[in-house]
């Protein structure tokens, strides 16, 4: 199949993944860049070619999609990397797996795969927002750290291999991996170029069964109740449910592309008005807005906590009140030390790699 022959209706021509990066993911990957020896690790997990190990299962024991394999769904694969500008083609099979969900691996040429129970439970436009996702991550270079994380989590005996503190870098990743998930959100909807495809989507994978069952309009309402929940203790207990999670949750997605779209970047990218990626990034910068966006992610998160433990105060005393001030208190604090570190190590160095290159 030739590029003039598909079913394309538009191409954001070499689009930059910076024009729609969410600002989470932009800081999180700064930080993650600054995790000492986090290059060597990566080094390790390269050399152990399980790459190639994980295609070899994959050509055994699950099913390629090609032009003859499944062909509705590699048509819309193919549109999706004529969308997004993509300078290659990816392996794309489909796993005998219940759960609905997808994934991207690898450390040199990445394998899209979608499993058997999400190609059921969503209809064409939907998988094709999914392939959307996947495609993304990979213009926004995240499948090196989304493999690392996988292999870290299901792994756990690479820790002797690596010689990091495992949990302390899984959590790192799983930080930055919901952040990246907000951004590949994004190209899915640039791609599908309708916001209410991948909101339906969000909401297949939450309820389990299809869009048709479910009244949209009343799920983005949902989405905007979980926006706005009053009570900030209620809040910061969400921020430490997602923790060990490796994706937001599905109403959390929803508010997030919907914000994005009323800000007005949804229009003005599809209107043609994006970055490029031979326009120039400036990693210093972004360390620095790094330290910002986290200072102020735990400062908001604790001053909850701590907002939430002066209000049951009202009911158990000045004790309660008191810790409320102190967690409050603590928050500042450390938020304050994570963003001095990062712009301390994140712009130092980055500063001393360009003048290495030069």
């Amino acid at each position: 199949m030739t590029e003039d022959t598909l079913p394309i209706r538009h191409q954001l021509k070499n689009i930059s993944p910076k024009s729609y990066e969410h600002p989470g993911d932009r800081a999180a990957t700064a930080a993650l860049k600054q995790i000492p020896l986090l290059d060597v690790a990566i080094k390790k997990i390269v050399e152990l070619n399980l790459e190639r190990l994980y295609r070899q299962i994959l050509l055994g024991n699950s099913v390629k999609i090609g032009p003859e394999q499944l062909p509705h769904i590699y048509s819309s694969y193919q549109h999706v990397l004529y969308t997004l500008d993509m300078p290659d083609e990816y392996d794309l099979y489909i796993s005998q797996t219940p759960v609905p969900n997808a994934m991207v691996f690898g450390t040199t040429k990445p394998i899209i795969v979608l499993n058997s129970g999400l190609v059921s439970l969503l209809d064409d436009s939907q998988i094709q927002a999914v392939l959307a996702h996947e495609v993304g991550h990979i213009l926004s270079d995240h499948v090196l750290y989304i493999t690392m994380m996988r292999i870290l989590i299901f792994a756990t005996g690479l820790s002797g291999i690596l010689g990091l503190p495992l949990w302390a870098v899984q959590l790192a990743l799983l930080e930055w991996f919901r952040a990246a998930e907000f951004t590949a959100d994004r190209a899915a909807t640039l791609v599908v170029r309708d916001p209410m495809i991948t909101c339906r989507t969000m909401m297949n994978l939450a309820g389990g069964s299809s869009s048709e069952k479910f009244n949209i309009d009343a799920f983005i309402k949902q989405a905007e109740e979980y926006e706005q929940w009053p009570d900030g203790y209620d809040k910061a207990l969400r921020f430490f449910s997602e923790i060990g999670t490796t994706h937001p949750f599905p109403v959390w997605r929803v508010s997030e592309i919907m914000k994005w779209v009323k800000s007005g970047d949804f229009d003005r990218i599809i209107r043609g008005e994006y970055r490029t990626r031979d326009e120039k990034i400036d990693p210093a910068k972004e360390a620095s807005e790094a330290a910002s966006f986290y200072t102020q992610r735990f400062q908001d998160v604790m001053k909850e906590v701590g907002a939430g433990v002066r209000n049951a105060s009202e009911q158990t005393g000045e004790s309660a009140r008191g810790a409320g001030q102190k967690a409050s208190e603590s928050a500042r604090d450390f938020g304050k030390q994570v963003g001095e570190w990062l712009r301390k190590n994140g712009g130092e160095e980055e500063e001393e790699k360009d003048k290495e290159q030069a």
